[in-house]
């Protein structure tokens, strides 16, 4: 007679770091919720999932005209590196699409984000000056970023590494 065993270890196919992700219309609004989230690991689950996801113009549309904007600007003062690590990667994935650029300015993120100049990972700076970089590529971009520089933001006032001296 054969015996039952059940194993205590997830699939194969199923990441943990990832937040299940629901279908159609409900999948970013619910991402949404999450990332406002009080318990850490579903924001970094949910933020896991939306890196994936903004490759695609088109929900990098639908994730801008949500609001996600707003609440990624609340998660780039994240106690947790993780957090603010992810959510800079965001940032620059959504500013290689030109409705992410549109946001940017229209949402007012470019100050919050060079508020990370001094940030202790070195991974969130280097995402933060792609993200400025992708945003300087249009004339528009690159004149609000000059009008909307910070005195933190001069680059004589802190040390970077060479990796991120180059996308400087």
């Amino acid at each position: 007679m054969a015996h039952v065993i059940i194993s205590e270890n997830l699939p194969p196919n199923i990441d943990p770091t990832k937040a299940p992700i629901a279908f159609g219309e409900r999948a970013l609004p619910k991402l949404n919720e999450e990332l406002q989230n009080a318990n850490l690991l579903t924001r970094q689950r949910a933020l896991m999932a939306l890196c994936d996801l903004v490759h695609d113009p088109e929900i990098a549309y639908q994730a801008i005209s949500l609001g996600f904007l707003e609440t990624l600007k609340g998660l780039l003062s994240d106690e947790n590196r993780t957090v603010r690590q992810k959510t800079t990667e965001v940032f620059y994935l959504l500013a290689n699409h030109n409705v992410g650029r549109d946001g940017f300015l229209s949402s007012d993120v470019i100050i919050p984000l060079s508020q990370l100049l001094d940030d202790p990972v070195n991974l969130c700076r280097v995402n933060m000056h792609k993200a400025f970089e992708m945003l300087s590529e249009f004339p528009y971009g690159s004149a609000t970023g000059v009008s909307a520089r910070s005195p933190e933001y001069e680059p004589a006032s802190y040390s970077a590494s060479a990796q991120i001296k180059a996308w400087a």
